[in-house]
């Protein structure tokens, strides 16, 4: 009896700790291995041309820059900022206000 209660307490530790670790996938990841700047760099990058929360992340082929970016939808205030970070050399591609019909 006490052994299972041990093994309860300790799956339900690590149940909440599970629950407080945000995901880590973001849309467009199996591209991964083909860029060159990681995500965490490319996150850094964006929110140093747009401070805010990022509310959505993706990697994607698209058109400008080598054609595969990251693409950040970053929120300050009411104002939502798409930053597009070039995959393959860090650089800024795209740092506009949404507009109202969202990609």
């Amino acid at each position: 009896m006490l052994n299972t209660m041990k093994v309860l307490i300790a799956s339900g530790a690590a149940i909440t700790i599970l629950a407080t670790v945000p995901a880590m996938a973001y849309t467009g990841q199996e591209l991964a291995n083909q860029a060159k700047v990681g995500i965490s760099d490319a996150r850094a990058i964006a929110l140093k041309a747009h401070p805010g929360k990022i509310t959505d992340e993706e990697l994607e082929n698209e058109k400008g820059g080598s054609g595969l970016r990251y693409s950040f939808d970053i929120k300050r205030g009411a104002v939502t900022q798409e930053v597009g970070v070039d995959a393959q050399t860090g650089k800024v591609l795209e740092n506009k206000r949404e507009g109202r019909h969202p990609d």
